[in-house]
Protein backbone atom coordinates (compact mmCIF):
# COMPACT_ATOMS: atom_id res chain seq x y z
CA UNK A 1 0.00 0.00 0.00
CA UNK A 2 1.28 3.51 -0.99
CA UNK A 3 1.07 6.74 1.37
CA UNK A 4 -1.85 8.05 -0.36
CA UNK A 5 -3.42 4.43 -0.75
CA UNK A 6 -7.66 5.16 -1.37
CA UNK A 7 -7.35 8.97 -1.28
CA UNK A 8 -8.69 12.12 -3.28
CA UNK A 9 -6.71 14.49 -4.64
CA UNK A 10 -7.19 17.70 -6.32
CA UNK A 11 -3.98 19.13 -8.39
CA UNK A 12 -4.11 22.45 -10.16
CA UNK A 13 -1.55 23.74 -12.40
CA UNK A 14 -0.33 21.14 -14.60
CA UNK A 15 0.70 22.63 -18.09
CA UNK A 16 3.35 20.05 -19.14
CA UNK A 17 5.75 17.42 -18.74
CA UNK A 18 7.67 19.25 -16.77
CA UNK A 19 5.36 21.27 -14.42
CA UNK A 20 6.23 20.37 -10.76
CA UNK A 21 2.52 20.29 -10.28
CA UNK A 22 2.89 17.40 -13.06
CA UNK A 23 5.86 15.75 -10.83
CA UNK A 24 3.28 15.58 -7.65
CA UNK A 25 0.67 13.92 -9.82
CA UNK A 26 2.79 10.88 -10.83
CA UNK A 27 4.47 11.01 -7.32
CA UNK A 28 0.75 11.20 -5.83
CA UNK A 29 -0.43 8.60 -8.15
CA UNK A 30 2.38 5.73 -7.91
CA UNK A 31 1.61 5.94 -3.97
CA UNK A 32 -2.08 5.16 -4.65
CA UNK A 33 -3.72 8.36 -5.00
CA UNK A 34 -7.17 8.85 -7.16
CA UNK A 35 -6.72 12.52 -8.82
CA UNK A 36 -8.63 15.02 -10.30
CA UNK A 37 -6.84 17.57 -12.34
CA UNK A 38 -7.63 20.91 -13.78
CA UNK A 39 -5.99 22.90 -16.63
CA UNK A 40 -6.64 25.85 -18.81
CA UNK A 41 -7.87 25.88 -22.23
CA UNK A 42 -4.29 26.37 -23.53
CA UNK A 43 -2.55 23.56 -21.90
CA UNK A 44 -5.93 21.18 -22.33
CA UNK A 45 -4.17 19.11 -24.86
CA UNK A 46 -1.12 19.30 -23.27
CA UNK A 47 -2.63 17.63 -19.98
CA UNK A 48 -5.06 15.29 -21.48
CA UNK A 49 -1.67 13.55 -22.66
CA UNK A 50 -0.23 13.54 -19.51
CA UNK A 51 -3.66 12.29 -17.44
CA UNK A 52 -3.83 9.09 -19.94
CA UNK A 53 -0.55 7.82 -19.13
CA UNK A 54 -1.45 7.57 -15.53
CA UNK A 55 -3.31 4.35 -14.15
CA UNK A 56 -6.07 5.19 -13.29
CA UNK A 57 -6.30 7.93 -15.32
CA UNK A 58 -7.52 11.16 -13.61
CA UNK A 59 -10.74 13.27 -14.35
CA UNK A 60 -9.78 16.34 -16.12
CA UNK A 61 -11.51 19.59 -15.18
CA UNK A 62 -11.00 22.81 -16.90
CA UNK A 63 -10.48 25.90 -14.17
CA UNK A 64 -9.33 29.28 -14.69
CA UNK A 65 -8.24 30.30 -11.45
CA UNK A 66 -9.43 34.08 -11.63
CA UNK A 67 -12.85 32.80 -12.44
CA UNK A 68 -14.37 31.86 -9.03
CA UNK A 69 -17.68 30.25 -10.97
CA UNK A 70 -14.92 28.17 -12.37
CA UNK A 71 -13.79 26.96 -8.74
CA UNK A 72 -16.92 26.13 -7.34
CA UNK A 73 -17.76 23.99 -10.15
CA UNK A 74 -14.36 21.92 -9.88
CA UNK A 75 -15.78 21.02 -5.77
CA UNK A 76 -19.14 20.34 -6.80
CA UNK A 77 -18.06 17.65 -9.44
CA UNK A 78 -15.62 16.09 -6.90
CA UNK A 79 -18.33 16.13 -4.31
CA UNK A 80 -20.94 14.83 -6.61
CA UNK A 81 -18.13 12.04 -7.67
CA UNK A 82 -16.22 11.18 -5.00
CA UNK A 83 -17.86 12.67 -1.85
CA UNK A 84 -15.21 14.33 -0.25
CA UNK A 85 -11.34 15.53 -0.47
CA UNK A 86 -8.23 14.38 1.14
CA UNK A 87 -5.47 16.71 -0.75
CA UNK A 88 -5.27 20.05 -2.91
CA UNK A 89 -2.25 20.76 -4.72
CA UNK A 90 -1.71 24.36 -5.89
CA UNK A 91 0.33 25.05 -8.41
CA UNK A 92 -1.07 28.12 -10.19
CA UNK A 93 1.51 31.11 -10.37
CA UNK A 94 1.80 33.61 -13.21
CA UNK A 95 3.02 37.15 -13.63
CA UNK A 96 3.29 39.27 -17.23
CA UNK A 97 6.23 39.05 -19.02
CA UNK A 98 7.30 42.76 -19.22
CA UNK A 99 7.08 42.57 -14.87
CA UNK A 100 9.25 40.14 -14.95
CA UNK A 101 12.22 41.76 -17.45
CA UNK A 102 11.47 45.32 -16.65
CA UNK A 103 13.16 47.46 -13.52
CA UNK A 104 10.83 46.78 -10.39
CA UNK A 105 9.88 50.21 -10.33
CA UNK A 106 8.28 50.01 -13.02
CA UNK A 107 5.54 46.99 -12.55
CA UNK A 108 2.54 47.82 -13.49
CA UNK A 109 -0.41 48.13 -11.22
CA UNK A 110 -2.26 45.85 -13.56
CA UNK A 111 0.58 43.47 -13.40
CA UNK A 112 1.03 43.48 -9.95
CA UNK A 113 -2.78 42.73 -8.95
CA UNK A 114 -2.36 39.69 -11.72
CA UNK A 115 -0.03 38.04 -10.18
CA UNK A 116 -1.20 38.70 -6.85
CA UNK A 117 -4.23 37.02 -7.67
CA UNK A 118 -3.09 34.06 -9.49
CA UNK A 119 0.25 33.39 -7.60
CA UNK A 120 -1.62 33.97 -4.02
CA UNK A 121 -5.28 34.57 -3.40
CA UNK A 122 -6.34 31.33 -6.11
CA UNK A 123 -4.54 29.59 -2.90
CA UNK A 124 -7.19 31.05 -0.66
CA UNK A 125 -10.34 30.94 -3.08
CA UNK A 126 -9.27 27.13 -3.64
CA UNK A 127 -8.90 25.97 0.15
CA UNK A 128 -12.28 28.00 0.79
CA UNK A 129 -14.05 25.82 -2.31
CA UNK A 130 -11.78 22.29 -0.39
CA UNK A 131 -12.82 23.48 3.20
CA UNK A 132 -16.44 21.51 3.12
CA UNK A 133 -15.20 18.63 0.99
CA UNK A 134 -12.14 18.27 3.63
CA UNK A 135 -14.81 18.23 6.62
CA UNK A 136 -16.36 15.17 5.19
CA UNK A 137 -12.93 13.29 5.40
CA UNK A 138 -12.31 14.55 8.66
CA UNK A 139 -9.87 16.99 7.39
CA UNK A 140 -7.35 17.24 4.74
CA UNK A 141 -3.53 18.96 3.62
CA UNK A 142 -3.05 21.21 0.94
CA UNK A 143 0.27 21.65 -0.81
CA UNK A 144 1.34 24.78 -2.39
CA UNK A 145 4.90 25.92 -4.69
CA UNK A 146 7.08 28.85 -3.71
CA UNK A 147 10.58 29.85 -4.70
CA UNK A 148 13.53 31.36 -2.53
CA UNK A 149 12.77 34.59 -4.49
CA UNK A 150 10.39 35.44 -2.18
CA UNK A 151 12.76 35.97 0.55
CA UNK A 152 15.44 36.89 -1.53
CA UNK A 153 16.23 38.76 -4.45
CA UNK A 154 16.53 37.27 -7.76
CA UNK A 155 17.41 38.65 -11.12
CA UNK A 156 14.22 38.89 -13.40
CA UNK A 157 11.79 37.49 -10.44
CA UNK A 158 10.52 40.70 -9.71
CA UNK A 159 6.66 40.81 -8.92
CA UNK A 160 7.20 37.45 -8.56
CA UNK A 161 9.26 37.35 -5.59
CA UNK A 162 6.41 39.81 -4.11
CA UNK A 163 3.82 37.26 -5.10
CA UNK A 164 5.67 34.30 -3.70
CA UNK A 165 6.20 36.32 -0.44
CA UNK A 166 2.55 36.89 -0.33
CA UNK A 167 1.88 33.25 -0.78
CA UNK A 168 3.78 31.60 2.21
CA UNK A 169 2.05 34.23 4.23
CA UNK A 170 -1.40 33.25 3.10
CA UNK A 171 -0.17 29.32 3.82
CA UNK A 172 0.51 30.35 7.63
CA UNK A 173 -2.72 32.21 7.65
CA UNK A 174 -4.66 29.47 6.68
CA UNK A 175 -2.67 26.83 8.81
CA UNK A 176 -4.18 28.85 11.31
CA UNK A 177 -7.53 29.16 10.29
CA UNK A 178 -7.85 25.34 9.35
CA UNK A 179 -5.95 23.97 11.57
CA UNK A 180 -8.63 23.25 13.88
CA UNK A 181 -10.82 21.25 11.33
CA UNK A 182 -7.95 18.99 10.93
CA UNK A 183 -6.57 20.43 7.74
CA UNK A 184 -2.78 21.28 6.70
CA UNK A 185 -1.06 23.72 4.96
CA UNK A 186 2.11 23.91 3.47
CA UNK A 187 4.55 25.20 0.51
CA UNK A 188 7.63 23.50 -0.76
CA UNK A 189 9.99 25.96 -1.58
CA UNK A 190 11.64 24.66 -4.76
CA UNK A 191 14.93 25.30 -6.29
CA UNK A 192 15.27 26.26 -9.87
CA UNK A 193 13.86 23.92 -12.03
CA UNK A 194 13.55 24.24 -15.81
CA UNK A 195 9.67 24.63 -16.46
CA UNK A 196 7.54 26.27 -18.56
CA UNK A 197 7.52 29.41 -15.95
CA UNK A 198 11.19 29.20 -15.41
CA UNK A 199 11.38 29.89 -19.27
CA UNK A 200 9.87 33.43 -18.52
CA UNK A 201 12.99 34.53 -16.60
CA UNK A 202 15.72 35.64 -18.18
CA UNK A 203 19.44 34.55 -17.18
CA UNK A 204 17.48 31.45 -15.75
CA UNK A 205 20.33 29.69 -16.62
CA UNK A 206 22.86 31.71 -14.86
CA UNK A 207 20.55 31.14 -11.61
CA UNK A 208 20.82 27.62 -12.23
CA UNK A 209 24.53 27.85 -12.17
CA UNK A 210 24.88 29.10 -9.37
CA UNK A 211 22.97 26.75 -7.75
CA UNK A 212 24.89 24.03 -8.89
CA UNK A 213 28.10 25.29 -7.19
CA UNK A 214 27.09 26.92 -4.42
CA UNK A 215 24.81 24.70 -3.43
CA UNK A 216 26.12 21.99 -0.27
CA UNK A 217 25.20 18.98 -2.69
CA UNK A 218 26.87 20.85 -5.38
CA UNK A 219 23.59 19.89 -7.59
CA UNK A 220 20.33 21.36 -8.53
CA UNK A 221 17.65 19.14 -7.80
CA UNK A 222 15.06 17.64 -10.08
CA UNK A 223 11.34 17.92 -10.51
CA UNK A 224 10.97 14.13 -9.05
CA UNK A 225 12.71 15.36 -5.77
CA UNK A 226 9.75 17.83 -5.24
CA UNK A 227 6.69 15.33 -6.10
CA UNK A 228 8.23 13.07 -3.07
CA UNK A 229 8.28 15.92 -1.05
CA UNK A 230 4.78 17.37 -1.31
CA UNK A 231 3.74 13.72 -1.35
CA UNK A 232 5.48 13.71 2.35
CA UNK A 233 3.46 16.25 2.98
CA UNK A 234 0.17 15.30 1.64
CA UNK A 235 0.47 12.04 3.77
CA UNK A 236 0.85 10.64 7.12
CA UNK A 237 4.28 11.16 7.34
CA UNK A 238 3.87 15.12 7.58
CA UNK A 239 0.53 14.56 9.85
CA UNK A 240 2.80 16.97 12.79
CA UNK A 241 3.60 19.77 10.17
CA UNK A 242 1.17 22.55 9.02
CA UNK A 243 2.34 26.13 8.44
CA UNK A 244 5.47 25.02 6.99
CA UNK A 245 7.58 26.31 4.02
CA UNK A 246 10.26 22.81 3.25
CA UNK A 247 13.28 23.77 1.22
CA UNK A 248 13.98 21.63 -1.56
CA UNK A 249 16.82 23.19 -3.19
CA UNK A 250 19.71 21.04 -2.46
CA UNK A 251 20.62 23.31 0.65
CA UNK A 252 21.09 26.80 -1.62
CA UNK A 253 19.19 28.21 0.68
CA UNK A 254 21.33 27.81 3.73
CA UNK A 255 24.61 29.00 2.54
CA UNK A 256 25.80 32.54 2.53
CA UNK A 257 28.30 32.77 -0.11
Amino acid sequence: MGSLDGKVGLIVGVANKRSLAWAIAQSAAREGARLVLTYQERFAEHTQELAATLDPAPELLPCDVQDDAQIDAVFARIAAAHGGLDFLVHGAAFANRDDLSNPFTDTSREGFRTALDISAYSLIALARGARPLFAARGGGSIVTLSFLGSDRVFPNYNVMGVAKAALESTVRYLAADLGPQNVRVNAVSAGPVKTLAAAGIGGFSAILGVVREKAPLRRAIDAAEVGDAAVFLLGPGGRGITGEVMMVDAGYHAVGM
